[in-house]
């Protein structure tokens, strides 16, 4: 048994000295064990250490500070993952995985996780499944990651050295998002914890990322892990989990615990997501992510809404901002971001170009590309992306529309959508976070005092000061017309 402490001194000692040395460091501890030994103790205590290992097998400081922004806007699925994705498919089905039989149950996994997500039934993942799963969403949510992470990066609320838990880990897109992500002397101490098939596929993924990011697949249930169903963490963990270090990752809190499109399928997400933040660090993120379809999206907006509240004092980061601090919204709460699509990985194009026409398959039903995603930001430390609030000697809050139908009234809102009319008259669905019902802006003629509209981003924050207010019996929802009496401010990005 090394002395993991005379290991920790050593380096510690060394850190501000030269590299560490695995091979100097045996020199100095009683009995001289092999490099190699002190070489696997240094990883293991690499991260409580805030130490990285090179690529000559030395050790160095992680860099102080949060992580730069790394100007995410991924335009392609990288090419090392998509030969992963295909050399697993080849392992499993030889090199012709796309036609005949295995093309077929391959198509008709991914036809069933489709219908099962979009009618919200109970998804089972066998190996087939997993791999399809990989095939038709894995490129999306590794672009998904990013763009969610970036409201937190703005802020500087990422450090080089993170402690993650993963959630539902899947097949790895958000595992292969973050690593990318992140600079190349940053250290992750990351967890997985995936019950189903998927794991043995996310393992394969995992072997893609560096030295700097040791992962641990946990396979057991969220609610295990999290011991939501009375048992503990440790228990559950079973032979996978990681070589216990002086700081075990399993008793520690983490620094990001990510739900990456998977509370829908959480007997219940509230429960799982209040354990989730029991383990955060306390300047830690909860952060879910969700496909942009109604059911999903308005699934992670109510578990949101059931966990934010002012009573547990956990506040949502972003982007649906609370802007009256003693209210709840209780609208549709359908929203979701649009990021650029991705080019069409060689693997889905071999499936979809394999079928066989001329049945109800239309061309391009199993690429998978777009990237749209509703998403929350959850902490316990009461940081909001920007710090804005309402007043109401300024502005009416969007719970009292009713009573200023007709009227022009001043709002403080964010914007929570793209453009969603179909060419017409802009349309944006916002909120204060006092909303009972729908409420959107209506663009009927822009002009230079009200084009802040157009180019805010999604969940920017804007004072719409003279807005109309209407009732719109059809969609049973608010809209408040933007004309040339209005005038829109961009309060914050």
């Amino acid at each position: 048994m090394i002395d993991r402490d005379a290991v920790r001194n050593n380096a510690n000692y060394l850190r501000n000295v030269r590299p560490i040395d695995p091979e100097e460091i045996a020199e100095y501890i009683e009995g001289t064990p092999h490099p190699a030994v002190v070489r696997e103790t240094l990883r293991e205590e690499a991260f409580d250490l805030r130490l990285r290992e090179r690529d000559d097998g030395a050790f160095e400081p992680v860099p102080e500070g949060p992580i730069p922004d790394p100007r995410w806007a991924p335009t392609a699925f990288p090419d090392a993952y998509s030969f992963a994705v295909e050399d697993t498919l080849v392992a499993e089905f030889g090199a012709n995985w796309h036609r005949g039989d295995s093309g077929e149950r391959l198509r008709e996994a991914v036809r069933r996780l489709k219908t099962d997500y979009l009618y919200e039934n109970d998804v089972e993942y066998d190996r087939v499944a997993a791999l399809g799963y990989a095939v038709y969403h894995l490129p999306a949510y590794y672009a998904t990651i990013g763009y969610v992470l970036d409201d937190l990066v703005e802020n500087g609320l990422l450090d080089r050295t993170l402690r993650v838990l993963d959630v539902g880990a899947g097949v790895g897109g958000p595992a292969l998002g973050l690593y990318d992500y992140l600079p190349g002397d940053a250290v992750v101490d990351y967890h997985a914890v995936e019950p189903s098939a998927a794991a043995d596929v996310l393992d394969r993924l995992l072997d893609e990322t560096g030295r700097n990011f040791r992962s641990t697949v946990h396979e057991t249930t969220a609610e295990s892990f999290l011991g939501v169903d009375g048992e503990s963490a440790r228990a559950d963990a079973g032979s996978d989990a990681a070589p216990a270090t002086g700081s075990d990752a399993l008793d520690s809190p983490f620094d990001l615990v990510v739900f990456g499109n998977v509370l829908s399928e959480l007997a219940d997400p509230v429960a799982v997501v209040e354990a989730a933040l029991d383990r955060l660090a306390d300047d830690g993120s909860v952060v879910a992510f969700a496909p942009a379809d109604r059911n999903t999206a308005m699934g992670l907006r109510e578990v949101e809404r059931a966990v934010a509240t002012p009573e547990t004092g956990v506040e949502t980061y972003s982007p649906t901002l609370r802007l009256w601090p003693d209210a709840t919204p209780s609208d549709g709460g359908w929203s979701f971001d649009v990021a650029a699509d991705l080019d069409v990985p060689a693997f889905q194009r071999r499936l979809d170009e394999a079928t066989e026409r001329g049945t109800t398959d239309e061309p391009g039903e199993f690429v998978n590309v777009d990237v749209q995603f509703a998403y929350a930001i959850l902490r316990t430390d009461g940081r909001r992306r920007v710090d804005v609030r309402a007043s109401d000697d300024r502005c009416a809050r969007m719970a009292n529309s009713e009573d200023h139908v007709t009227d022009r009234v001043n709002y403080l809102a964010v914007k929570l959508s793209h453009d969603l009319s179909a060419g017409d008259n802009a349309l944006y669905r916002v909120g204060d976070g006092s909303q009972t019902v729908d409420h959107y802006l209506v663009c009927t003629r822009e002009t230079v005092l009200n084009e802040d509209l157009r180019e805010a981003d999604y969940g920017a924050v804007v004072f719409v000061e003279n807005g109309l207010v209407l009732w719109n019996d059809d969609e049973r929802a608010y809209n408040v017309v933007v004309d040339d009496q209005t005038v829109v401010d961009l309060v914050a990005r």
